[in-house]
């Protein structure tokens, strides 16, 4: 197992490409279960996550050839349709083989996900979905068997205690595109990846109205084809990219970077004085010497990202004066607090609010990454402190983040991977 050693304090400069979406590429491979043709899916990441999937797949039958910038998935035989507990324990994202399975083989029997640390996230959303579908489902065993003659469309509300579910639309998507008649999705995710997975589907024939927007309405069709698809880019990346530019007062550019799926972030970054500067697909960092506190609330898209608290929360320690971050989609998404601290920051929780005193200066310590998005925060800790960091337990970086390392030694990170 590797660790990441980073040497604070030195300036960036140059250009960040961010690369394919990890959240759209993890469903769009699930989809390709919905043929039996050939697949091309183009700007996939390489990452944990991704090559988790794929020996996923080839599980349930699928081939899958992997190219330079592509991943090729076709079938040569009968597909399976139990997902076994040792893969879909590993990553929740594969949870959304349901969908696709229940519609192209009327059946599925896929290992429940469990929580994770953090917090529990249940599946009550997704077994709505396909019951309103006319699948009967039960829950043996740590299995969600779920069964169906023939999908019939319906309406469906997925709206949750914490708002809308990602994975959830995307299982009912995936299952109904197959179905009879028509099936609207209310309170449906509004998410790019929802989108791109929308866009993926409707390339293999599927008839999707309503992308992007709470309410999705789908018409069966009785088959979908192959199709050759790009995934757009990562927008949590993006994000990390430009929160790390910030808490270095560095002017970055980041490449490959739709501005328009971070409006919420450039929000609030705007709000401690930075400024952008954006030309297509690409967006320039304006670094003000001294920043204003910030505070946030997580919310579903086109909310400020979840994903984007732990990050955020590095930059808001090292901001003079107070803010307060918010998480009402994962309440208990505060695990870093304590790695923040040992680094020096001055956080403390109450109930799902942090409060945060911005400090002048973080310190280099050993520290320990709790899950993906607690890593990256701690990496951008590591490169604004002054001293050495070690960060433990990199495989979670690995899980979301294409060659983190290699990308940040590129604009002048002092930044090394050692073996524990």
């Amino acid at each position: 197992m590797d660790k990441l050693v980073i040497e604070g304090g030195p300036s960036l400069k140059g250009e960040l490409k961010v690369s394919g979406s990890k959240n759209a590429t993890l469903p769009i491979l699930a989809a390709t279960l919905l043929t039996d043709d050939v697949c091309v899916i183009r700007n996939s990441p390489k990452l944990r996550d991704t090559m988790t999937m794929v020996k996923l797949l080839r599980s349930l039958g699928k081939t899958v050839d992997i190219g330079k910038d592509e991943l090729i998935i076709s079938s040569k035989g009968d597909i399976q349709h139990i997902a076994d507990y040792k893969l879909v324990s590993t990553m929740r994202g594969s949870f959304c083989v349901l969908g696709p399975l229940l519609g192209k083989l009327g059946k599925a029997k896929v290992s429940l996900p469990g929580g994770c640390v953090i917090g529990l996230r249940p599946v009550d959303l997704h077994i709505k979905g396909v019951k309103a579908l006319g699948a009967t489902v039960e829950v043996e065993g740590g299995y969600v068997i779920v069964k169906a003659r023939h999908l019939k469309g319906n309406s469906v509300y997925l709206g949750g205690g914490f708002g809308s579910s990602v994975l959830a639309t995307a299982n009912v998507m995936m299952a109904a595109v197959l179905a009879r008649g028509e099936t609207t999705i209310e309170s449906a995710a509004c998410e790019p990846e929802i989108t791109d997975l929308a866009d993926f589907l409707i390339a293999m024939g599927a008839k999707i109205k309503g992308k992007g927007t709470p309410q999705i309405i789908i018409t069966g069709v009785k088959k979908l084809h192959g199709a050759d698809f790009k995934i757009s880019s990562d927008r949590i990346e993006a994000g990390t990219f430009l929160i790390l530019a910030v808490a270095m007062r560095s002017n970055l550019v980041i490449r490959e970077a739709n501005f328009n799926h971070l409006l919420s972030l450039i929000d609030r970054l705007e709000e401690t004085g930075v400024r952008f500067e954006k030309d297509y697909n690409l967006i320039k960092v304006k670094c003000p010497k001294i920043l204003k506190p910030a505070s946030v609330t997580t919310f579903p898209y086109p909310g400020f990202p979840t994903d984007l608290q732990a990050q955020f929360m590095a930059l808001m320690a090292l901001t003079p004066g107070v803010s307060v971050i918010t998480d009402k989609v994962y309440p208990d998404r505060f695990m870093h607090i304590a790695e923040l601290s040992r680094m020096g920051a001055n956080i403390r929780r109450e109930g799902s609010n942090a409060i945060i005193e911005g400090v002048k200066q973080l310190h280099g310590a050993p520290v320990m990454a709790s899950d993906l998005r607690a890593s990256a925060a701690l990496v951008i800790a590591g490169l604004a402190a002054k001293g050495k960091t070690e960060i433990h337990r990199i495989y979670h970086l690995e899980r979301g983040y294409e060659n983190l390392d290699e990308k940040l030694i590129q604009i002048g990170a002092k930044i090394s991977r050692e073996k524990e």
